[in-house]
């Protein structure tokens, strides 16, 4: 069989630095996807493995790279939506979320999810047994985020919250579409993992938190599509699937 293709959005750093590491270390051939060139053949280097510059915000970015893997391979196994930015006003208080604060937040991590997707959807479905994972957060959940018993229920989620809850929604939209075809797509979160998009303050490393993706992108075809997923070990999610 050949061998799986999978592309990571924002893979220069984090938690994508480390779902591609961890994708390339089981025998997948990987592209690491970032906005920032220099920043992203670096960690390519690191790794090991392909650089694509992709800006999720730039259509003519997202289009030249789908033109990129279509010529070179042909068809994407793995399309791993994991670029996203937090971002907030003041004192992170709601009442305090400008517009234009809102608009950035969703333009990365609801809007570029769908440029990606629709852009590279016809490559996924050139192969054998697609895979799609988005990765979400448990902020965007309503089920954990309305919890009293959640640790952080007293976050505000905001924009972020906002735009993870509408990738989830956007995550089934997709799988009622793909219900009758190999592929899959899945939401996960990493759990609070300690990156640059919070201040490095989680208490997960990005190697815990790439967990999920991973197992995500990988699974059989006995699988499930359009659920909301956990890696099993966050202290504070009960087993794998996630509410919404």
């Amino acid at each position: 069989m050949e061998d799986k293709i999978a592309l990571i959005t924002g893979a220069n750093k984090g938690i994508g630095f480390e779902i591609a590491k961890g994708l390339a270390e089981r025998g997948v051939t990987v592209l690491a996807g970032a906005r920032s060139e220099e920043r992203g053949r670096k960690a390519a280097a690191e790794i090991g493995v392909g650089f694509l510059q992709l800006d999720v915000t730039e259509p003519d970015s997202v289009a030249n790279a789908a033109r990129q893997v279509a010529d070179r391979y042909g068809r994407l196994d793995i399309l791993v939506n994991n670029a996203g930015i937090a971002k907030a006003d003041g004192n992170w208080n709601t009442s305090e979320l400008t517009l234009a604060t809102a608009r950035k937040v969703f333009e990365v991590n609801f809007f570029g999810v769908i440029s990606v997707t629709n852009a590279f959807l016809p490559l996924v479905h050139r192969a054998e047994s697609g895979r799609i994972v988005n990765v979400s957060s448990e902020l965007g959940s309503l089920g954990t985020i309305t919890d009293p018993s959640f640790p952080f229920g007293d976050i505000q989620p905001g924009a972020y919250g906002a735009s993870k809850s509408a990738l989830n929604l956007l995550t089934v939209s997709y799988a009622k579409e793909l219900r009758d075809t190999p592929i899959k797509i899945n939401a996960v979160t990493p759990g609070y993992t300690a990156t640059d998009l919070n201040g490095n303050q989680g208490h997960r490393t990005p190697a815990e938190g790439a967990r999920s993706a991973i197992d995500a992108a990988l699974i059989g075809d006995d699988g499930p599509n359009g659920a909301f997923l956990s890696d099993g070990e966050i202290d504070f999610l009960e087993g794998v699937v996630v509410p919404w």
